[in-house]
């Protein structure tokens, strides 16, 4: 059987792209790697330097401006794992600083997350597994 080796990137659409490629930048630190725009879609791709999580970003002429709703069919949320309790604290205390709403460290039985949402509405969560 084929075998996969993980995730390369996702990709998100959003309403303004250069709104969210800034706010991708600044809380998660990541850099520009690609970017173009045409009639039909504005595109910037990022990078975290250190992980290589690659998350790109959309904006199409022709989208409907909704905020994104994790209860329609797709996708439900996306998860940057963190390596350790601290680190997740960290996070905590740093979008608490940016005033960015977040849901209070959880443990599950998988792991601890916290919960919070980008400019668009995305759900995100920062993920220290078991």
């Amino acid at each position: 059987m084929a075998s996969i080796t993980g995730f390369h990137h996702i990709a998100l659409t959003v309403t303004d792209v250069e709104r969210s490629a800034t706010w991708y930048r600044d809380l998660l630190g990541m850099v520009d790697v690609l970017g173009g725009d045409d009639d039909a879609v504005r595109y910037r791709v990022l990078a975290h330097p250190e992980s290589g999580c690659i998350v790109g970003l959309r904006e199409y002429t022709g989208g409907s401006g909704d905020a994104f709703d994790e209860m329609r069919t797709g996708m439900d949320h996306v998860a940057f794992a963190v390596a350790s309790a601290e680190e997740l604290s960290s996070w905590e205390g740093e979008l608490a600083r940016r005033n960015v709403t977040f849901t209070p460290a959880t443990v599950t039985p998988i792991g601890t997350v916290v919960v919070f949402r980008d400019p668009d509405n995305t759900q995100l969560e920062f993920w220290l597994p078991i």
